[in-house]
């Protein structure tokens, strides 16, 4: 989290999890536009394989953008810890804030088990209500 990737890793990330990629210029900008991010790197290679970012009007709402892990054995496990994580800081920094999120179906089950809901109208994005 002490710096965020480059819009080229960031973009071969993505890439490799759902194929929606982003403009270089634009992704820069919305990087360096975000609250903060979240970032999982390959211990040997220095890859990233995870991501999140978190934007937010530092009022009423939060939002985590560009959730992806790199699909493998422990893809499950990291969404999970990059979602706990982003929770973690909104609660202590940015607490009041809702949260939502349009995430890939491959993290519903992490973010159901961290209390998010699945649009009842469905929508495939998810909202969490602070308890």
């Amino acid at each position: 989290m002490k710096e965020s990737p480059s819009p080229e890793a960031l973009n071969r990330l993505l890439a490799r999890c759902f194929g929606e990629t982003h403009p270089p210029r634009r992704l820069a900008l919305a990087l360096k536009q975000s609250y903060c991010n979240a970032s999982i790197k390959d211990e040997k290679t220095g890859r990233l394989v995870g991501f999140v970012r978190i934007t937010s009007d530092k009022g009423l709402n939060a939002n985590l953008w560009d959730l992806a892990v790199e699909p493998g054995n422990y893809q499950k496990q990291l969404i999970a810890v990059l979602v706990n994580k982003s929770l973690g800081i909104i609660r202590k920094e940015l607490p009041g804030c809702s949260v939502s999120l349009a995430a890939p179906a491959i993290a519903f089950e992490a973010l159901q088990s961290q209390g998010f809901l699945l649009d009842p109208n469905g929508i495939r994005a998810m909202t969490y209500q602070f308890r």
